[in-house]
């Protein structure tokens, strides 16, 4: 990938983070312990009671800002969108990076190779015993045999 459009990406989403600092706030551990996440079963009765407010309004507490609760259930909904898209791009970078990996790898196993080659040749010199040297320790099972691994 062109690393200007991965510049790019970065920034618009450093400028997301910054976007959402300016209203969120983060939760101390301790605050994170006290307020929880609340599981699956609960969901499923904050929604029922607001199907209940907005189906029969009339059967809703009085004690409840109804506005504030809507206004958090909207924001609730588009936090979990947003993360739900974090997640995607979390995934997505994964596994590019993953497969960068996997091929700076194995072009670092080639040119082992070649320095090997080179450093045991008769037209090799100091330079690549001595990067075979350095890159070997790299390589602690093979006992300093010219066998490469194939894999990661």
């Amino acid at each position: 990938m062109d690393p200007g459009v991965l510049a790019a990406c970065i920034n618009q989403l450093q400028v997301t983070i910054n976007y959402l600092t300016s209203f969120s706030q983060n939760l101390t551990s301790e605050e994170r312990q006290k307020y929880g996440s609340i599981n699956e079963q609960n969901k499923l009765l904050v929604g029922k009671v607001r199907d209940y407010q907005q189906q029969q309004a009339n059967l809703a507490s009085p004690d409840v800002d109804w506005v504030k609760f809507n206004q958090h259930w909207a924001s609730r909904s588009g936090f979990a969108q947003l993360e739900a898209l974090c997640n995607s791009i979390l995934e997505l970078c994964s596994d590019a990076r993953i497969l960068h990996d996997f091929s700076l790898y194995q072009n670092s196993l080639v040119d082992y190779d070649y320095t090997k080659y080179k450093a045991n040749s008769t037209q090799g010199g100091g330079a690549y015993t001595t990067k075979m040297e350095d890159i070997k320790q790299f390589f602690p099972n093979t006992g300093g045999s010219n066998t490469t691994p194939v894999t990661p």
